[in-house]
């Protein structure tokens, strides 16, 4: 799932075929029917993440500021002049282990997906949807029966959900958070990101997204070339 997630940003991104509407076809399928997820939804998140990354309120990827977490050195320092209380932020680099990474795939993104397809009313991404949850149940209901296939659904959403957040945090968290200040566009994605050291197993296991600074620069680039 983690590794069909990195493919269909591939896709997402127009970055496989020379043509725009191939890339779009499959990333539908991808996304849909290996995933579970609709297109529509990812394209409407992740264009706007790149559009104005680490802003905070135009950046979706940021906007658990500051219910759960206080993002960034700018943001932290006006919460606490207001002294603002949503959580204990001294302590957040504790309990993010366990609200961020285990929760975020599970319990946020498994029910707002089918929220989002039935409210903007994208029926075709539902239907490719629907046939990653056919798929599932026929191989696995005859096998593990009702509770089983909750169980081990549940179980590979938790795994995916840690492995992705830590993944596409770790190379934007570490950086300039902040309202948006309209700064240049090649400026915004420099102080948005960051890179992680080059090894076979970090590219393989970061869908080469360790190398951030070059995918935000260059998002229609295949990601085997980013490290020329």
């Amino acid at each position: 799932q983690a590794q069909a997630g990195w493919l269909q940003h591939d896709f997402g991104h127009l970055s496989v075929f020379s043509k725009s509407r191939w890339n779009h076809w499959v990333h539908k399928f991808v996304i849909g029917h290996l995933k579970g997820a609709p297109a529509s939804w990812w394209n409407h998140l992740h264009f706007q993440h790149h559009a104005k990354p680490n802003c905070f309120r135009k950046d979706p990827d940021v906007n658990m500021h500051p219910l759960f977490f206080a993002l960034g050195k700018t943001l932290s320092v006006e919460l606490g002049v207001q002294k603002k209380k949503y959580m204990p932020y001294n302590h957040q680099h504790k309990y993010f282990f366990i609200i961020g990474p285990p929760a975020l795939v599970p319990l946020y993104f498994q029910w707002y997906i089918f929220y989002f397809v039935i409210q903007r009313k994208q029926w075709v991404d539902l239907a490719w949807m629907l046939t990653f949850y056919i798929r599932f149940c026929l191989t696995y209901l005859p096998l593990l029966g009702l509770k089983g296939i909750l169980g081990l659904h549940l179980l590979v959403r938790f795994i995916e959900s840690n492995w992705f957040v830590w993944i596409t945090q770790m190379n934007h968290i570490p950086m300039h958070i902040d309202y948006d200040k309209n700064v240049d566009w090649f400026s915004t994605q420099l102080q948005a990101t960051c890179n992680v050291h080059q090894s076979l197993f970090n590219d393989w296991f970061s869908g080469h997204l360790n190398f951030q600074i070059e995918h935000h620069l260059f998002p229609t680039m295949p990601r085997h070339n980013y490290w020329k």
